[in-house]
Parts: structure tokens; sequence; C-alpha cells
């Protein structure tokens, strides 16, 4: 097992830079996953830790040793790549001993590696079967147990997950975290997927046009976010946001226009400003003393009721867990929970901290 150290590297293609100085610490059998939209750079990065892409500044170690001039194969890592890239013409286990018939393994070592990583797996019984012969969750556990014959310092897994289908991708994603659970071995996790990057990571990093919006525990990103990003880019359905003024008068609120206000928690350090005010769906709820909205779509999920509905000129959305028998066309009202509200600077776009 091995910490990794990503200091201000860089990555530019020509006069193109896509990674803008990142910095990431991670420590020794943390999993940590690179989560952003497309373009952001994450698998970039990925790639550079792994030794497939050359940095063009800055440094990177594993385990302590810089290995910006390393090959791939001197890192120390093992690598699961979305496509499995398995061999058609071997067995399930010659592919996953590849990198040991490689180095020239004894048989007993190549049969002790394939059994421990099949027992891992649960591939014990699918070891003389050939990749066609699989269905795509299997012909990802092989991917992984290649992976783990190699015994690496550091697995690196660039989004394993998004061939697979809806069920499949929740059934692998337990087995990901259980695997990294059992070997406490390093994991670098690439997704687009924020579900994943919730439920796995001990620690996420969040990216967008090759920088670093911010790092840290799932829930702390999820209830703190520093910036209006980071915060519509964690949750589903993604956060509400609303134009409005902050306002002192009596008691702190949001105006939204006209006479449309929105208590407030607490004083932000700004007042008398323009912001925009987030708020998760899951913190508004049909209530008497709420704002008045029209219903424009209900859609009924079984455990939930998700609408869409029209407050002051701005639709927002509201994740109702009892049952609801509204339909579009009727007015209601809408409590947002003061104490779940995020106030964001309208120009910056970073969270506004409360006095």
């Amino acid at each position: 097992m091995a910490a990794i150290d990503v200091s201000h590297v860089r990555k530019s293609y020509g006069t193109v830079q896509v990674v803008h100085g990142v910095s990431i610490a991670i420590e020794d059998g943390e999993f940590v996953t690179l989560v952003g939209p497309s373009g952001c750079g994450k698998s970039t990065l990925l790639r550079m830790i792994a030794g497939l892409e050359p940095i063009s500044g800055g440094e990177i170690s594993i385990g302590g040793r810089v290995v910006n001039n390393l090959p791939p194969k001197e890192r120390d890592i093992a690598m699961v790549f979305q496509n499995y890239a398995l061999y058609p013409h071997m067995t399930v286990a010659e592919n996953m001993g590849f990198s040991l018939s490689l180095r020239g393994a004894s048989r007993q070592e190549f049969d002790t590696s394939i059994n421990r990583a099949a027992e891992i797996l649960g591939l014990g019984h699918l070891l003389k079967r050939y990749p066609r012969e699989l269905s795509g969750g299997q012909r990802q556990r092989v991917a992984m147990g290649r992976a783990i014959v190699r015994d690496p310092a550091v697995f690196l897994f660039d989004e394993p997950l998004s061939n697979l289908d809806a069920k499949l991708r929740v059934k692998m994603r337990a087995e990901v975290k259980s695997l990294h659970q059992r070997l406490k071995t390093t994991t670098v996790y690439v997704t687009h997927d924020q579900i994943e990057a919730m439920t796995m990571a001990d620690k996420i990093v969040v990216m967008h046009d090759g920088v670093v919006e911010q790092a840290g525990a799932p829930l702390e990103l999820y209830d703190y976010p520093v910036n209006q990003f980071v915060a519509g880019f964690l949750g589903s359905p993604a956060m509400n946001f609303l134009d409005g003024q902050i306002e002192e008068g009596p008691a702190p609120h949001f105006r939204l226009n006209g006479n449309t206000v929105l208590p407030l928690a607490s004083l932000p350090m700004k007042c008398r400003a323009e912001a925009v005010l987030g708020i998760r769906p899951e913190h508004i709820t049909v209530h008497p003393d709420g704002v008045p909205a029209e219903i424009l779509i209900v859609e009924p999920t079984g455990s939930e009721t998700h609408i869409v509905a029209r407050v002051a000129d701005h639709d927002v959305v509201a994740v109702l867990r009892d049952r609801f028998d509204g339909k579009p066309g009727d007015r209601i009202s809408l409590r947002l929970d003061p104490a779940r509200i995020h106030l964001f600077d309208k120009t910056t776009q970073i969270r506004i901290a409360s006095c």
C-alpha cells in the first residue's frame, strides 16, 4: 500500500492546457474518487498517475517515491479500464494471470494467486470459461481479478462501471467497495456518476475545467459545498437555484421578487446584495406556512414523489417522502427549510458565510 501525492500537476496538449496545477493528497489505503463532468480532466489526471500520459509540470509521488519519469510497470499500480480489455482467446484464469505469465511466475505461484483472486471475486466456477461466455458484470470482475493478482500498491479505476446496466452498476458498486474494505489498497476511482462517488469514496475530489473545485468527505461536500458548481453537481435530483436579494429587515430573509420572501436561519455576511439561493429538493416540503406555488409536473417513483413547481417565476424540484395526490395546475404552499438554505455570491458563485 502507498500514499499518493499529486503536487501542482499540469497537462498541456500543445498550447491547450487541460489540467491546471492540480494538487491532491491521497492517504495510504484511502478510496478516492475523481468526479466531474466530461472533459474536466479527471481521466487525464488518472492516466498521468498511471504513467500512461506524461505530465507537463508538477510532481507525482507514490509511496514517497517521485514517479514522474518512471514507466507504468515500475510504479507498482494496477489499472482497471472501462472496456475490460480482456483477451478473447484466453480463459478467465489465463486473463487474470497474464501479468504473472509475462514475468515467468511458477505454476504454484500462478495457481495460488489466481485462486485467491477468484475466491475474493466469486469467480472460482468460471476460471475455465472464455470472455464471450460471461456477462458484463462477470467480465468486469475478471478485469478486477487481473489487477488483484499483481498485488499492487495502488488500484486505478477508469469509469469501470459505465458500460453496465443500472441494476448491475448498483451491484458492482458494492463489490468494488467490499473489495477495497478487504484489501485496504489505496484506490483512485474516476467516474462522472456522482452517486458512485458519494456511495463508494472515503474522499471525493470534484474537478471542473482542469482544476479541483473541492476535496473532502462525501457528506462534507454535500452539506457544505464551497461554490455553486459543487452544490449543483452533487445530489440527484440536483440542487435548486433561485436568484434574488439578501435583506435584513426585522429578520433576515431572501427576496425572490415582489412580495415573495423566504426566511433565512441566520444573517449572511453579505446583506442587501444580489445572490443565488440554493436548496436541495429533499429540503422542500408541502406546508401551509410556505410560499405559494403552482404544480407543473408530478413524478411518483413509489418510495417518494418528485414534483416540479413554479415559485415566483422559478421552477423548483421537491422530493416528497409521503404519498402526494396533487396534480399539474394545483396551487400549493411550499416551505424551504431555512436551516438547509445555501447562499452563493451571484458573481463569483462562492458560498456566502453567515455572520
